[in-house]
């Protein structure tokens, strides 16, 4: 028997004295992630699929974001519809208004190119009224209210979480900013599961994501911010006071975005958003911690450029 399964058992044992002690629905809480980490520990490593599906996604984003303007604009509103798509999917039963969704999410994304987060917050107000016209002139409004949570949902977390990635990469230097901000991102995401995976041994947050662990947490915390620091390195304009300050963020705000998503998944009920990834899922299991990092990436660059 190796030393590491050993530790395995009595990590086991130890668990199931304190089960013993537990309320009935936190031992079944407890058991359920168990069962679920050592599913996920033997499904095996997926690095060499990731690595398919993340090198030629890099590759777009860097060439996307080298030509800006209207390409890096129109380029994540095709983004964003997808990622909207794959949520009213999910989410059907309660009827979202997709075509004001869609529109609202484009008409983010435009105003914070062309305009300013002035027009965006326009944007943000009229899509109450214009969803409310729409989903009252149905023969039925049934579950109409869900209809309209859901819709206003897809379209403020999703579409502001793009609108910043179009500010960031409007801002001086921001071509390489976002570049940062994606790297802390998702190496950042790497660390803490290849960290999980490795020296994972307390659950982070069962109930929302059981595969998940508090030390994969602070590996991917480490992680980020380091990713962030080396990237800075080869821009002679950013130190390493702003750019230890831009890692921290990233490293803080890629677990939430990570870990909402999570949420709402388990609440639906469902794995995976779609298959716009194949076996690693849809766009929106993707980009998830990015929709959270792209808007504290502008604030805290927005803030050291003032």
């Amino acid at each position: 028997m190796s030393a590491g399964s050993g530790r395995d058992e009595r990590a086991e044992r130890a668990a199931r004295r304190q089960e013993r002690r537990e309320p009935a629905t936190a031992r079944q809480t407890r058991r359920r992630a168990r069962r679920e980490r050592r599913a996920g520990r033997r499904s095996g490593s997926d690095l060499g699929g990731r690595v398919l599906v993340a090198v030629p996604a890099a590759i777009a984003v860097i060439a996307l974001n080298a030509a800006g303007g209207v390409v890096w604009t129109v380029a994540l509103i095709a983004l964003g519809v997808l990622c909207l798509h794959e949520l009213y999917e999910l989410t059907a039963a309660v009827r979202p208004v997709r075509l004001v969704g869609f529109a609202a999410l484009a008409g983010l994304l435009l105003a914070a190119h062309f305009g300013s987060q002035f027009q965006m917050v326009l944007v943000m107000v009229a899509t109450v009224p214009v969803l409310f016209v729409v989903i009252a002139s149905r023969p039925d409004t049934e579950q109409a209210t869900f209809g309209i949570a859901i819709t206003l949902l897809g379209v403020y977390w999703i579409g502001l979480g793009l609108a910043h990635a179009v500010l960031l990469r409007d801002l001086p230097h921001g071509v390489a900013i976002v570049i940062d901000v994606l790297v802390g991102t998702f190496l950042g995401d790497t660390g803490a599961y290849f960290g999980g995976r490795m020296f994972g041994r307390r659950p982070l947050s069962p109930r929302i994501s059981p595969n998940k662990t508090v030390e994969g947490l602070v590996i991917g915390f480490v992680t980020a911010i380091v990713a962030v620091y080396f990237a800075g390195l080869y821009q002679d304009w950013l130190t390493t006071q702003n750019a230890l300050l831009l890692g921290l963020g990233v490293a803080l705000a890629g677990p939430v975005g990570d870990l909402f998503e999570s949420f709402v998944k388990r609440d639906i009920g469902t794995k995976d958003t779609g298959r716009a990834f194949g076996a690693h899922g849809g766009a929106l299991d993707r980009v998830d911690a990015a929709l959270f990092t792209a808007v504290v990436g502008y604030y805290i660059w927005h803030a050291l450029l003032m």
